[in-house]
Protein backbone atom coordinates (compact mmCIF):
# COMPACT_ATOMS: atom_id res chain seq x y z
CA UNK A 1 0.00 0.00 0.00
CA UNK A 2 1.26 3.47 -0.91
CA UNK A 3 1.43 5.94 1.96
CA UNK A 4 0.76 9.55 1.03
CA UNK A 5 2.25 12.03 3.49
CA UNK A 6 0.26 15.25 3.33
CA UNK A 7 2.11 18.40 4.41
CA UNK A 8 -0.26 21.29 5.01
CA UNK A 9 0.19 24.95 4.15
CA UNK A 10 0.42 28.16 6.14
CA UNK A 11 -1.86 28.93 9.05
CA UNK A 12 -3.40 25.45 9.26
CA UNK A 13 -3.79 24.24 12.83
CA UNK A 14 -6.08 21.79 14.59
CA UNK A 15 -9.01 21.35 14.55
CA UNK A 16 -9.00 22.53 10.91
CA UNK A 17 -6.24 20.13 9.89
CA UNK A 18 -8.39 17.13 10.80
CA UNK A 19 -11.22 18.30 8.57
CA UNK A 20 -8.82 18.98 5.70
CA UNK A 21 -7.25 15.54 5.98
CA UNK A 22 -10.70 13.91 6.01
CA UNK A 23 -11.63 15.81 2.84
CA UNK A 24 -8.47 14.77 1.00
CA UNK A 25 -8.84 11.18 2.19
CA UNK A 26 -12.35 11.10 0.77
CA UNK A 27 -11.21 12.59 -2.54
CA UNK A 28 -8.35 10.12 -2.94
CA UNK A 29 -10.61 7.17 -2.14
CA UNK A 30 -12.28 7.62 -5.53
CA UNK A 31 -9.13 7.92 -7.64
CA UNK A 32 -6.45 6.14 -5.59
CA UNK A 33 -8.25 3.58 -3.41
CA UNK A 34 -5.00 1.78 -2.62
CA UNK A 35 -3.42 4.82 -0.98
CA UNK A 36 -3.29 5.59 2.73
CA UNK A 37 -3.13 9.27 3.73
CA UNK A 38 -1.36 10.51 6.85
CA UNK A 39 -0.67 14.11 7.83
CA UNK A 40 2.56 15.81 8.76
CA UNK A 41 1.35 18.35 11.31
CA UNK A 42 4.33 20.72 11.40
CA UNK A 43 2.12 23.68 12.38
CA UNK A 44 1.67 22.43 15.94
CA UNK A 45 5.30 21.98 17.00
CA UNK A 46 7.07 24.29 14.54
CA UNK A 47 4.54 26.88 13.34
CA UNK A 48 4.83 30.57 14.11
CA UNK A 49 3.41 32.07 17.28
CA UNK A 50 3.56 35.41 19.04
CA UNK A 51 6.02 34.32 21.72
CA UNK A 52 5.77 37.58 23.68
CA UNK A 53 2.00 37.87 23.30
CA UNK A 54 2.21 40.51 20.58
CA UNK A 55 4.62 42.91 22.29
CA UNK A 56 5.93 43.96 18.85
CA UNK A 57 2.54 45.28 17.68
CA UNK A 58 2.50 49.10 17.93
CA UNK A 59 -0.39 51.03 19.39
CA UNK A 60 -2.70 52.96 17.06
CA UNK A 61 -1.36 56.31 15.77
CA UNK A 62 -1.43 58.95 18.48
CA UNK A 63 -2.43 56.50 21.25
CA UNK A 64 -0.83 57.54 24.51
CA UNK A 65 1.25 60.26 22.85
CA UNK A 66 -1.06 63.23 23.08
CA UNK A 67 -0.44 63.91 19.38
CA UNK A 68 -3.24 64.39 16.90
CA UNK A 69 -3.32 62.22 13.79
CA UNK A 70 -5.88 64.34 11.96
CA UNK A 71 -5.43 66.63 8.98
CA UNK A 72 -5.09 70.41 9.15
CA UNK A 73 -8.83 70.92 9.66
CA UNK A 74 -8.97 68.54 12.64
CA UNK A 75 -10.43 65.48 10.85
CA UNK A 76 -8.81 62.10 10.52
CA UNK A 77 -9.15 62.05 6.74
CA UNK A 78 -7.08 58.97 5.87
CA UNK A 79 -10.11 57.04 4.65
CA UNK A 80 -11.23 59.88 2.41
CA UNK A 81 -7.86 59.95 0.72
CA UNK A 82 -7.81 56.18 0.34
CA UNK A 83 -11.07 56.48 -1.61
CA UNK A 84 -9.74 59.30 -3.76
CA UNK A 85 -6.49 57.50 -4.57
CA UNK A 86 -8.64 54.70 -5.93
CA UNK A 87 -10.98 57.07 -7.82
CA UNK A 88 -9.58 60.63 -8.03
CA UNK A 89 -12.74 62.06 -9.63
CA UNK A 90 -15.15 60.53 -7.09
CA UNK A 91 -16.01 63.89 -5.54
CA UNK A 92 -16.31 65.54 -8.93
CA UNK A 93 -18.66 62.80 -10.13
CA UNK A 94 -20.82 63.15 -7.03
CA UNK A 95 -21.05 66.89 -7.56
CA UNK A 96 -21.89 66.43 -11.23
CA UNK A 97 -24.63 63.96 -10.35
CA UNK A 98 -26.09 66.47 -7.91
CA UNK A 99 -26.15 69.11 -10.63
CA UNK A 100 -27.73 68.84 -14.05
CA UNK A 101 -26.60 65.24 -14.41
CA UNK A 102 -25.62 65.96 -18.02
CA UNK A 103 -21.89 65.48 -18.66
CA UNK A 104 -20.26 68.22 -20.70
CA UNK A 105 -18.51 66.88 -23.82
CA UNK A 106 -14.74 67.51 -23.86
CA UNK A 107 -14.04 71.02 -25.13
CA UNK A 108 -17.64 72.20 -24.90
CA UNK A 109 -18.38 75.53 -23.24
CA UNK A 110 -20.18 75.83 -19.93
CA UNK A 111 -21.32 78.88 -17.96
CA UNK A 112 -18.01 79.55 -16.14
CA UNK A 113 -14.90 78.72 -18.15
CA UNK A 114 -12.57 79.96 -15.42
CA UNK A 115 -11.98 76.56 -13.72
CA UNK A 116 -10.99 74.98 -17.02
CA UNK A 117 -8.75 77.92 -17.86
CA UNK A 118 -7.04 77.67 -14.48
CA UNK A 119 -6.49 73.94 -14.92
CA UNK A 120 -4.97 74.53 -18.34
CA UNK A 121 -2.72 77.19 -16.82
CA UNK A 122 -1.49 74.66 -14.25
CA UNK A 123 -0.97 72.18 -17.09
CA UNK A 124 1.19 74.76 -18.85
CA UNK A 125 3.13 76.22 -15.94
CA UNK A 126 2.77 73.89 -12.96
CA UNK A 127 2.28 75.11 -9.39
CA UNK A 128 5.27 76.22 -7.27
CA UNK A 129 3.46 75.33 -4.04
CA UNK A 130 2.90 71.73 -5.11
CA UNK A 131 6.44 70.48 -5.65
CA UNK A 132 5.51 67.21 -3.96
CA UNK A 133 3.32 66.36 -6.95
CA UNK A 134 5.98 66.73 -9.64
CA UNK A 135 6.40 65.41 -12.30
CA UNK A 136 2.82 64.26 -12.98
CA UNK A 137 0.90 67.38 -11.97
CA UNK A 138 0.81 69.07 -15.37
CA UNK A 139 -0.46 65.97 -17.12
CA UNK A 140 -3.09 65.44 -14.42
CA UNK A 141 -4.28 69.05 -14.77
CA UNK A 142 -4.58 68.75 -18.54
CA UNK A 143 -6.56 65.53 -18.18
CA UNK A 144 -8.90 67.04 -15.58
CA UNK A 145 -9.50 70.08 -17.79
CA UNK A 146 -10.88 67.71 -20.44
CA UNK A 147 -13.15 65.86 -18.02
CA UNK A 148 -16.86 65.80 -18.99
CA UNK A 149 -17.63 66.03 -15.26
CA UNK A 150 -16.19 69.51 -14.97
CA UNK A 151 -19.16 71.40 -16.43
CA UNK A 152 -21.98 69.90 -14.34
CA UNK A 153 -19.79 70.00 -11.20
CA UNK A 154 -19.17 73.71 -11.78
CA UNK A 155 -22.91 74.27 -12.05
CA UNK A 156 -23.58 72.39 -8.80
CA UNK A 157 -20.84 73.82 -6.58
CA UNK A 158 -19.88 77.28 -5.46
CA UNK A 159 -16.48 78.40 -6.83
CA UNK A 160 -14.57 77.88 -3.59
CA UNK A 161 -15.89 74.36 -3.01
CA UNK A 162 -15.21 73.50 -6.64
CA UNK A 163 -11.64 74.74 -6.28
CA UNK A 164 -11.10 72.45 -3.27
CA UNK A 165 -12.65 69.48 -5.05
CA UNK A 166 -10.45 70.02 -8.09
CA UNK A 167 -7.35 70.43 -5.92
CA UNK A 168 -8.00 67.12 -4.21
CA UNK A 169 -8.76 65.43 -7.53
CA UNK A 170 -5.43 66.64 -8.95
CA UNK A 171 -3.52 65.57 -5.87
CA UNK A 172 -5.20 62.16 -5.72
CA UNK A 173 -4.49 61.59 -9.43
CA UNK A 174 -0.78 62.21 -8.91
CA UNK A 175 -0.47 60.14 -5.74
CA UNK A 176 -2.50 57.39 -7.40
CA UNK A 177 -0.02 57.43 -10.29
CA UNK A 178 2.84 57.09 -7.81
CA UNK A 179 1.11 54.10 -6.23
CA UNK A 180 0.44 52.48 -9.61
CA UNK A 181 4.08 52.99 -10.61
CA UNK A 182 5.18 51.37 -7.34
CA UNK A 183 7.34 54.39 -6.63
CA UNK A 184 9.81 53.73 -3.78
CA UNK A 185 9.13 57.24 -2.46
CA UNK A 186 5.52 58.24 -1.80
CA UNK A 187 4.20 61.71 -0.97
CA UNK A 188 3.64 62.14 2.77
CA UNK A 189 0.50 63.58 4.35
CA UNK A 190 2.05 66.97 5.08
CA UNK A 191 3.32 67.40 1.53
CA UNK A 192 -0.01 66.26 0.14
CA UNK A 193 -1.99 68.73 2.27
CA UNK A 194 0.35 71.57 1.36
CA UNK A 195 -0.12 70.76 -2.32
CA UNK A 196 -3.91 70.70 -1.94
CA UNK A 197 -3.89 74.08 -0.21
CA UNK A 198 -1.69 75.64 -2.89
CA UNK A 199 -3.72 74.19 -5.73
CA UNK A 200 -7.06 75.15 -4.16
CA UNK A 201 -5.89 78.75 -3.78
CA UNK A 202 -4.62 78.76 -7.36
CA UNK A 203 -8.04 77.49 -8.49
CA UNK A 204 -9.99 80.18 -6.65
CA UNK A 205 -10.38 79.08 -3.01
CA UNK A 206 -9.47 81.16 0.00
CA UNK A 207 -6.04 80.40 1.48
CA UNK A 208 -5.81 76.86 2.95
CA UNK A 209 -9.13 75.93 1.39
CA UNK A 210 -9.10 72.15 1.82
CA UNK A 211 -12.59 71.47 3.16
CA UNK A 212 -14.25 68.12 2.66
CA UNK A 213 -16.17 67.70 -0.58
CA UNK A 214 -19.76 66.51 -1.04
CA UNK A 215 -19.07 62.87 -1.82
CA UNK A 216 -16.79 62.29 1.14
CA UNK A 217 -19.04 64.20 3.50
CA UNK A 218 -21.81 61.72 2.67
CA UNK A 219 -19.81 58.54 2.21
CA UNK A 220 -16.94 58.96 4.65
CA UNK A 221 -18.46 57.09 7.59
CA UNK A 222 -19.33 53.85 5.73
CA UNK A 223 -15.82 53.82 4.30
CA UNK A 224 -14.20 53.76 7.72
CA UNK A 225 -14.68 50.04 8.26
CA UNK A 226 -13.19 49.25 4.86
CA UNK A 227 -10.03 51.32 5.06
CA UNK A 228 -6.76 51.75 6.83
CA UNK A 229 -8.10 53.51 9.94
CA UNK A 230 -10.20 50.45 10.73
CA UNK A 231 -7.22 48.21 10.11
CA UNK A 232 -4.86 50.30 12.24
CA UNK A 233 -7.25 50.48 15.17
CA UNK A 234 -7.86 46.72 15.02
CA UNK A 235 -4.24 45.86 14.30
CA UNK A 236 -3.94 43.48 17.23
CA UNK A 237 -7.01 41.49 16.25
CA UNK A 238 -5.97 41.42 12.59
CA UNK A 239 -2.46 40.33 13.50
CA UNK A 240 -3.80 37.58 15.74
CA UNK A 241 -5.84 36.33 12.77
CA UNK A 242 -3.14 36.69 10.11
CA UNK A 243 0.15 35.98 11.87
CA UNK A 244 0.05 32.18 11.65
CA UNK A 245 0.06 32.33 7.84
CA UNK A 246 2.57 35.16 7.34
CA UNK A 247 4.62 34.08 10.33
CA UNK A 248 4.84 30.48 9.13
CA UNK A 249 6.41 31.60 5.86
CA UNK A 250 8.90 33.92 7.54
CA UNK A 251 9.80 31.35 10.16
CA UNK A 252 10.34 28.65 7.57
CA UNK A 253 12.60 30.80 5.40
CA UNK A 254 14.61 31.86 8.45
CA UNK A 255 14.66 28.61 10.46
CA UNK A 256 13.11 25.83 8.43
CA UNK A 257 15.45 22.96 9.25
CA UNK A 258 13.32 21.76 12.15
CA UNK A 259 10.30 21.47 9.83
CA UNK A 260 12.36 19.54 7.26
CA UNK A 261 13.82 17.27 9.93
CA UNK A 262 10.35 16.54 11.27
CA UNK A 263 9.30 15.36 7.82
CA UNK A 264 12.42 13.19 7.49
CA UNK A 265 11.72 11.61 10.85
CA UNK A 266 8.13 10.84 9.91
CA UNK A 267 9.05 9.31 6.55
CA UNK A 268 11.69 7.22 8.28
CA UNK A 269 8.96 5.38 10.20
CA UNK A 270 6.98 4.40 7.09
CA UNK A 271 7.12 1.38 4.84
CA UNK A 272 7.68 2.23 1.17
CA UNK A 273 6.38 3.24 -1.25
CA UNK A 274 5.84 6.77 0.06
CA UNK A 275 4.50 9.82 -1.78
CA UNK A 276 4.96 13.36 -0.46
CA UNK A 277 1.91 15.58 -1.08
CA UNK A 278 2.35 19.23 -0.12
CA UNK A 279 0.04 22.22 -0.40
CA UNK A 280 1.42 25.76 -0.60
CA UNK A 281 4.20 26.08 2.02
CA UNK A 282 3.81 22.36 2.60
CA UNK A 283 4.96 21.83 -0.97
CA UNK A 284 8.03 23.98 -0.34
CA UNK A 285 8.85 21.99 2.80
CA UNK A 286 8.47 18.72 0.90
CA UNK A 287 10.60 19.90 -2.04
CA UNK A 288 13.32 21.34 0.18
CA UNK A 289 13.46 18.20 2.29
CA UNK A 290 13.97 16.05 -0.78
CA UNK A 291 16.61 18.37 -2.23
CA UNK A 292 18.59 18.44 1.01
CA UNK A 293 19.18 14.69 0.99
CA UNK A 294 17.80 11.34 -0.19
CA UNK A 295 14.64 10.06 1.49
CA UNK A 296 14.63 6.28 0.97
CA UNK A 297 11.25 4.95 -0.03
CA UNK A 298 9.88 8.24 -1.41
CA UNK A 299 8.93 7.57 -5.02
CA UNK A 300 6.96 10.70 -5.95
CA UNK A 301 6.64 14.37 -4.98
CA UNK A 302 3.29 16.11 -5.54
CA UNK A 303 2.98 19.84 -4.92
CA UNK A 304 -0.36 21.63 -5.11
CA UNK A 305 -0.71 25.42 -5.30
CA UNK A 306 2.87 25.79 -4.20
CA UNK A 307 5.63 28.36 -4.62
CA UNK A 308 8.80 26.26 -4.64
CA UNK A 309 9.64 27.00 -8.27
CA UNK A 310 9.07 30.73 -7.74
CA UNK A 311 11.37 30.77 -4.71
CA UNK A 312 13.97 28.88 -6.73
CA UNK A 313 13.78 31.35 -9.61
CA UNK A 314 14.06 34.35 -7.26
CA UNK A 315 16.95 32.87 -5.29
CA UNK A 316 14.92 32.37 -2.10
CA UNK A 317 14.57 28.56 -2.00
CA UNK A 318 16.66 27.54 1.01
CA UNK A 319 18.18 24.36 -0.40
CA UNK A 320 18.77 25.09 -4.09
CA UNK A 321 20.04 28.18 -5.87
CA UNK A 322 19.15 29.02 -9.47
CA UNK A 323 20.37 27.82 -11.96
CA UNK A 324 21.60 24.68 -10.17
CA UNK A 325 19.64 21.59 -11.29
CA UNK A 326 17.62 19.32 -9.05
CA UNK A 327 19.82 16.69 -7.45
CA UNK A 328 19.54 13.28 -9.04
CA UNK A 329 18.05 11.70 -5.91
CA UNK A 330 14.90 13.88 -6.09
CA UNK A 331 12.07 11.62 -7.32
CA UNK A 332 9.62 12.49 -10.13
CA UNK A 333 7.67 15.65 -9.38
CA UNK A 334 4.01 16.34 -10.21
CA UNK A 335 3.16 20.02 -9.78
CA UNK A 336 -0.51 21.06 -9.82
CA UNK A 337 -1.59 24.68 -9.99
CA UNK A 338 -4.89 26.44 -10.58
CA UNK A 339 -4.75 29.06 -13.33
CA UNK A 340 -6.65 31.48 -11.07
CA UNK A 341 -4.50 30.86 -7.99
CA UNK A 342 -1.97 33.67 -7.67
CA UNK A 343 0.03 31.55 -5.23
CA UNK A 344 0.36 28.58 -7.58
CA UNK A 345 3.41 28.45 -9.87
CA UNK A 346 4.65 26.32 -12.76
CA UNK A 347 7.69 24.11 -12.23
CA UNK A 348 8.15 22.36 -15.58
CA UNK A 349 9.73 25.35 -17.42
CA UNK A 350 12.43 25.55 -14.74
CA UNK A 351 12.95 21.81 -14.34
CA UNK A 352 12.27 20.28 -17.78
CA UNK A 353 12.28 16.51 -17.72
CA UNK A 354 12.15 16.48 -13.89
CA UNK A 355 8.83 18.16 -13.12
CA UNK A 356 5.44 17.77 -14.76
CA UNK A 357 2.86 20.55 -14.52
CA UNK A 358 -0.90 20.03 -14.47
CA UNK A 359 -2.98 23.21 -14.74
CA UNK A 360 -6.50 23.12 -13.32
CA UNK A 361 -9.34 25.63 -13.07
CA UNK A 362 -11.64 25.58 -10.05
CA UNK A 363 -13.60 28.53 -11.50
CA UNK A 364 -13.11 30.32 -8.21
CA UNK A 365 -11.47 33.73 -7.84
CA UNK A 366 -8.34 34.28 -5.81
CA UNK A 367 -7.86 33.80 -2.86
CA UNK A 368 -10.61 31.15 -2.79
CA UNK A 369 -8.82 29.36 -5.63
CA UNK A 370 -5.83 28.73 -3.37
CA UNK A 371 -7.94 26.55 -1.06
CA UNK A 372 -10.33 25.10 -3.66
CA UNK A 373 -7.96 22.38 -4.87
CA UNK A 374 -9.39 19.89 -2.40
CA UNK A 375 -12.89 20.15 -3.85
CA UNK A 376 -11.71 19.95 -7.48
CA UNK A 377 -12.14 16.51 -9.10
CA UNK A 378 -9.40 17.36 -11.60
CA UNK A 379 -6.85 17.53 -8.77
CA UNK A 380 -7.75 14.08 -7.49
CA UNK A 381 -7.81 12.78 -11.03
CA UNK A 382 -4.27 13.99 -11.70
CA UNK A 383 -3.04 12.52 -8.41
CA UNK A 384 -4.87 9.22 -9.00
CA UNK A 385 -3.25 8.80 -12.41
CA UNK A 386 0.19 8.96 -10.84
CA UNK A 387 -0.67 6.67 -7.94
CA UNK A 388 -2.38 3.96 -9.97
Amino acid sequence: MTTVVFTHGTGVREPHLGGLVAKITSGLAATAPGARLIAYDWGGPYGAELAADGASIPAAPGAGTGRSTSGPDGRDDVEEWARLYDDPTAELAAAAAAGSGRPTPPGAAFPDERPRALLLDIAARGEPGAEALAPWLREAAAELARSPLLGPAAEALDPETLASVLARALTATVVGAEIAADSPVQTGGDGRDAAVAALAERLGAAPAGTGRGPLLRMAGRPLVRLGSRYAVRRRRALTDAAHPAAGDILRYLARGEDMRQGLRDLVGTLEPPVVLLGHSLGGIISLDTLISGPLPGVELLITVGSQGSFLYETGALPTLAHPDPLPGHVPPWLNIYDRRDLLGYAAEPLFPGRAQDVATDSRQPFPVAHSAYWTDPAVYGAIGERLS
